[in-house]
């Protein structure tokens, strides 16, 4: 089953985090642009909204948010050095270091929004 074997390759499961980062920024999608109606609609509506957004479980959705877009964007930046620069055997260094920094950018969002 050669077809097993390849799903223990980092850039399978790269290619896998960079696929279902991009569905789930698409899904959050309409709830951002819902928001933004709301800021057109009134000071007041955001504010309920903003206060909302206080709770713990909604903090912890905006660090997943922030480290899937960053996957997305280091999973991108991995794809356009695979298509643009010479061939080599380090696409798996590649692969950890795109996921490092997405850890990295998740730590730092942390850092300087709550401390």
């Amino acid at each position: 089953m050669v077809g097993w074997r390849s799903r223990n390759n980092p850039n399978y499961w790269a290619f896998i985090v960079h696929r279902l980062s991009g569905l789930l920024l698409t899904a959050f999608l309409p709830i951002h642009f819902w928001v933004l109606a709301l800021a057109i609609e009134g000071e007041a509506a955001l504010d309920v909204f903003v206060k909302w957004t206080e709770q713990p479980l909604v903090k912890a959705a905006e660090v997943s948010l922030v480290i899937l877009l960053a996957a997305h964007l280091t999973g991108g930046l991995r794809l356009l050095a695979l298509e643009f620069l010479p061939w080599h055997g380090r696409q798996s260094t590649w692969v950890v270091l795109s996921g490092g920094m997405s850890i990295a950018a998740g730590l730092l969002f942390i850092l300087f929004s709550y401390y």
